[in-house]
């Protein structure tokens, strides 16, 4: 095993994440939700955000507010046959998904 002053600057900050402790709170729906909603307002994650209020140091950059959902093989072949594409173009794929969240948004103002 090689000594701590002996690791790479990469891994050394491997090993100081390892020692971080997953927490999880409990606080309710509408405590979840107002929390993402100021993280959203703020640029920042829901993490980011939880300890901000904590007063703990925040280190990470701030976000570019995404979403991001699980898509099978079958979610796919789903798709592609709703917008009339090639089952296998999943970049062109999730474009169109895209455009049709945007497209959401801007009929449900």
């Amino acid at each position: 095993m090689v000594a701590n002053s002996q690791l790479p600057a990469k891994w050394a900050k491997e090993k100081k994440a390892a020692k971080a402790i997953q927490v999880a709170f409990d606080v309710g729906n509408d405590v979840q939700t107002k929390i993402k909603k100021e993280a959203l307002d703020h640029n920042l994650s829901a993490s980011d955000r939880v300890r901000q209020i904590l007063g703990l140091e925040v280190t990470s950059k701030p976000k570019r507010p995404r979403l991001s959902i699980s898509l099978s093989t079958q979610d796919f072949v789903v798709l592609a046959e709703k917008y009339g594409m090639d089952q296998n173009d999943n970049v062109g794929i999730k474009q169109k998904a895209a455009e049709a969240l945007i497209d959401y948004i801007k009929s449900n103002k």
